[in-house]
Formats: structure tokens, C-alpha cells, sequence
């Protein structure tokens, strides 16, 4: 049985644009309370869907998102005519995020989600020297490089892919690992692995060469171990018109030059 949405609750960064949007959409449909609405209306950019998408998630509503911001990869083109309707007839993409665990020099254990990645980075002019290991077995005894990135397949599209990352079929089950301006060893290009797998990252030299590690946009410094797998049991729902669907961006991509 097919579901049926019909109340709608309005989130709009602050930007003009999309509080202008706002305005736009509440005049025409009800802006109902977030307890009692079957479905999320998401104005603004990439970024604000993705802070979003982890704010709002205690609803487990789906969420139908309109681009007012840059790219809008993850949104769907604005336009408010037959709302609703839309919101009815669209395509249901079911995203997993990556769960991350990160230790910081003071001993102290940070967490976080991303939908998109979880990026390890240097912090200052030193390359990062790290360690990595896939499932406690060490993969990677020593690489140089400004950092490294773990990615889903959505967000594989994302800084993955200018990092020079594959690009993940969003049905593929493989994770991205993909190393950012390696130096040392300077060919290698990254790794797909199993989406069951669990990523860990060691910094080799914390004193002398730091690191940070950002989830999607959450940051945290200072960082002497990071652990990442997916969570496949945390679900987001996103909402897409059937015209030009996450799935059908996701393989556009994949065919760019």
C-alpha cells in the first residue's frame, strides 16, 4: 500500500533565498508542526541538508529536499507547483551513514555521523603520516599525504570524487577509501571495500604532524585514532521526483568527462 503524505513541515537555512522560499511555500501549503507532519520540506544547499538530515533524524520522517543553495546534488529543483503532489509521486532513496569513533590526544572519545564522509586532514604545514586498517589488519603500514577519506556510495559524488575517488553505484555495497594528495606512496589511488567493513585510522606521528577529522561538517582536532563503518541500522529516507532521482545522478556521474 502505497503511502500518502499531506502534512508538510517547512526547514529553511537562513539564507534570503531560501527564507524567501519559505514564505513562498507556507502561503500556498499549511506549515504543520514538526509532530504532526508525515514529511520534512528541506530548503537550502547540500551542506544544510546534510545538518538537516542528522538534526532531524529522532522523527524518522522522510525528507523532500528543494535546492536554494549551490550545487544542490542531494536536492530536488525548486519549484512549488503541485507540492504536494510531487511529494507523493516521488522516488524513496534509502541512505545509510557512516558512524565514526575518534580518539583526540587528551584521551577523550568523540562520535559523529556522515552521510557523505568521514575525511581525516593534516592541520598544519607537515603532511599527515598514517596507518590504516580494514577489519584490525593493516592494510596501509605507513602513508604520507595531506589525508585520507572514507565515503558512501551518495557521497562518493561529493568531495570523494575531487579527491579523484571512484565514483559508487549507490546499490554497490562498497565503501570508498581514498587517500587525499598522497605523497608517499605517491601511486597509490584508494581502495573500494565491503560496505560491512570497519575502517580504522592511525596518526604515526601525532606531536610532530596532527591531524583533524571532519564528519561531513562536524570537525574534530587533535585526533590520535579514528574508527568508521556503516551503520546499516540507521536509515534516512530521501524523496526525489521520479524525473532525475538520486540514482539516476549517482550513474550520470559515473559517465562524465
Amino acid at each position: 500500500m502505497a503511502i500518502s503524505y499531506s502534512k508538510i513541515h517547512i526547514i529553511a537555512d537562513a539564507t534570503p533565498t531560501a527564507q524567501s522560499a519559505k514564505k513562498l511555500i507556507t502561503e500556498k501549503y499549511k506549515n504543520h508542526s514538526i509532530n504532526d507532519s508525515d514529511v520534512l520540506v528541506v530548503l537550502g544547499g547540500d551542506g544544510f541538508m546534510l545538518s538537516s538530515l542528522k538534526k532531524y533524524q529522532k522523527y524518522k520522517l522522510p525528507f523532500y529536499g528543494m535546492n536554494k543553495g549551490n550545487r544542490g546534488f542531494l536536492l530536488n529543483k525548486f519549484d512549488e507547483k503541485n507540492l504536494i503532489n510531487k511529494i507523493n509521486k516521488a522516488d524513496i532513496a534509502e541512505l545509510h551513514p557512516l558512524e565514526m569513533y575518534a580518539k583526540n590526544n587528551n584521551g577523550k572519545i568523540k562520535t559523529a555521523i556522515a552521510i557523505n564522509e568521514v575525511s581525516v586532514f593534516r592541520e598544519t604545514r607537515q603532511a599527515a603520516k598514517l596507518e590504516i586498517k580494514i577489519d584490525n589488519k593493516v592494510r596501509m603500514r605507513e602513508i604520507v599525504c595531506d589525508g585520507t577519506l572514507v565515503a558512501t556510495p551518495a557521497g562518493s559524488t561529493a568531495y570523494n570524487l575531487s579527491a579523484r575517488g571512484p565514483v559508487l553505484d549507490l546499490e554497490s555495497n562498497l565503501l570508498a577509501l581514498t587517500p587525499i594528495s598522497p605523497f608517499k606512496p605517491r601511486g597509490w589511488r584508494g581502495a573500494t571495500i565491503n560496505s560491512n567493513a570497519k575502517v580504522s585510522i592511525k596518526n604515526l606521528d601525532p606531536k610532530k604532524r596532527p591531524v583533524s577529522v571532519v564528519a561531513d561538517n562536524v570537525e574534530f582536532r587533535h585526533v590520535l585514532t579514528v574508527n568508521v563503518y556503516l551503520n546499516k541500522n540507521k536509515t534516512f529516507r530521501l524523496l526525489y521526483d521520479k524525473k532525475y532521482g538520486l540514482k539516476e545522478r549517482n550513474l550520470a556521474e559515473q559517465f562524465k568527462f
